[in-house]
């Protein structure tokens, strides 16, 4: 075929292209069944009067494959469908947004974020004053309808939608400092060391009980020729600095605990250092070179180097692990689904814990077991885009309380929270534990289920101040374990960082120490006994 023919020939296909996606999208949409002991709410004139839009996360984002492995997600899409036709006049749009923290903050900002968004529920408390989040809490104390609609009593939500969680603690425990719930916690997470089973075997080594057992074990494997643990600088500065910091200031906290939570949120939490509290004690000397704790955690963190992958900054270590590279990994329980599906790996696998610091490892540590550091995994907040139909002149509390565009967006998430919904959504590839009553859990997720089990850790040190922080923390802590700086300038580095993040957050807060300061004063007979204070600390 001549040249010009073929120009000719690519130009009709287009323009049948053009008007065959033009047709289609301006086909009449049809309307979707009613759904069976449903009431549909139907609009007079056919018209969507809702438009909601939700972000689920990367975690079940529809159309997307985990980890390269296996057929495209379509648990959301299809729950959002059955939503769809129970409520013809409602439109959802599942979309995907960064997940980086400006962005959201911008999205937010300008009033133009989703109805929900996924995000840790450490970053919307210290932006619950903003107004920016909606607090839940008369929703989750009252029934979900679609509980009662289905006509058994004693079936879970039909008092409150509380009461479809499994981890009640834990879900809980989410209330903000303010005491406002503002997230509904669909499952849960958390980390683990990911072991070769079939080389422990092998080399007769078993899963250690303690921290010295297990840097014992990281030599045993380097001696054996293999990269001892796989663990990138993300989950470092994140899981490391906080289970080492709750073995290093557990003992302490009876003295320290300045700010006592509520009932419901301290029966998960017990003793949780809140941002306001970390930046009250740090005016106090604590987290600086002068602490000795805060020095032993950085030196503790620091011995697990030797036996690190030299990319401390690789966000994704798996292929070294599933190739027998090396030895363990550290990796959250999403890993389960990459080794669950991988019919190509030759060895068997396990998970343990990290290991606790005992008195023969740390002048500062009891031997408590490590505390749980995962916890609730999707974490869905509805924000001030849910009141979009409401007046932005009218005080927050009665926009919420007019807007129907806000009922709507909760009814999404109660039908999300249906065992039957959650089981589509949360069990379309094993990786998280269902936080949902009656929604079953997958076999290999079990070790997870157990470490569930463990107190809550002290404090979230990456998400309880700005981005500034992380990121001079991440970047210092590459730094310190590539050693390409000491220890020494690290605690500089980063004492200086807490020091800018504290002072920028009480500012930002407009915090009142005064009671926080009653509270000191009032513990002083408590810190008496402890030993090893910074030396600006008044007993």
């Amino acid at each position: 075929m001549s040249r010009p023919a073929t120009i000719r020939l690519f130009r009709y296909l287009s323009l049948l292209g053009i008007l065959t996606l033009g047709a289609v999208l301006l086909w009449p949409a049809r309307e979707a069944p009613a759904v069976a002991g449903a009431a549909p709410v139907r609009s007079p004139s056919g018209e969507r009067k809702h438009v909601l839009r939700i972000t689920a996360g990367q975690n079940y984002l529809p159309g997307s494959v985990p980890q390269g492995i296996g057929q495209p997600l379509q648990g959301l899409t299809r729950v959002v469908a059955d939503f769809e036709a129970r409520f013809p006049d409602t439109k959802v749009e599942v979309i995907a947004v960064p997940q980086e923290r400006e962005f959201l903050v911008t999205q937010l900002s300008g009033g133009s974020a989703p109805d929900i968004v996924a995000v840790n529920v450490e970053d919307v408390w210290v932006d619950v004053q903003k107004e920016w989040y909606v607090p839940l809490d008369r929703y989750l104390e009252a029934p979900n309808p679609f509980v009662v609609a289905q006509g058994d009593p004693a079936a879970p939500g039909t008092r409150q939608w509380w009461d479809m969680f499994r981890y009640q603690a834990i879900t809980r425990g989410k209330a903000a400092p303010d005491g406002g719930n503002y997230c509904v916690s669909l499952d849960m997470v958390e980390t683990g060391i990911f072991y070769n089973r079939t080389f422990f075997v092998q080399h007769g080594l078993r899963p250690p009980d303690t921290w010295g057992e297990f840097l014992t074990l990281l030599r045993r494997v380097q001696e054996l020729g293999k990269v001892p643990l796989l663990a990138n600088v993300d989950s470092l500065s994140d899981w490391g600095t906080d289970l080492l910091f709750d073995q290093l200031y557990y003992d302490l906290l009876p003295g320290i605990d300045v700010k006592l939570d509520d009932p419901v949120r301290a029966a998960y939490l017990q003793g949780y250092l809140d941002s306001d509290e970390l930046s009250f004690l740090h005016r106090k000397g604590f987290f600086t070179r002068r602490d000795p704790r805060y020095v032993e955690l950085w030196r503790r963190l620091g011995e697990l180097r030797p036996f690190l992958t030299k990319d401390v900054n690789a966000l994704d270590l798996t292929r070294e692990f599933v190739t027998q590279q090396a030895v363990m990994i550290w990796n959250g329980s999403w890993m389960v689904y990459r080794l669950h599906a991988d019919r190509q790996l030759g060895f068997e696998w396990g998970v343990f814990y990290l290991p606790p610091l005992t008195p023969a490892d740390s002048v500062y540590a009891r031997g408590v077991p490590m505390c749980v550091i995962g916890g609730v995994g999707s974490q869905l907040e509805v924000t001030s885009s849910a009141v979009s139909d409401t007046d932005p002149a009218l005080p927050f509390a009665e926009r919420i309380a007019r807007s129907e565009r806000l009922q709507r967006v909760v009814s999404l998430l109660q039908f999300i929270c249906l065992p039957e919904n959650t089981a589509r959504i949360v069990n379309e590839y094993p990786a998280f534990i269902p936080n949902i009553v009656g929604v079953p859990v997958h076999p290999d997720l079990q070790p997870f289920v157990e470490i569930l089990k463990r107190r809550y850790t002290t404090t979230k040190w990456v998400f309880s101040f700005d981005l500034r922080f992380t990121d001079i923390l991440k970047r210092t802590l590459h730094l310190y374990l590539t050693g390409d700086i000491g220890l020494e300038e690290f605690l500089h580095w980063q004492e200086a960082n807490v020091t800018t993040a504290t002072a920028n957050f009480l500012q930002r807060k407009t915090i009142d120490l005064t009671p926080l300061e009653r509270a000191w004063v009032r513990l002083a007979p408590v810190r008496a006994g402890y030993r090893d204070l910074p030396p600006e600390v008044q007993p």
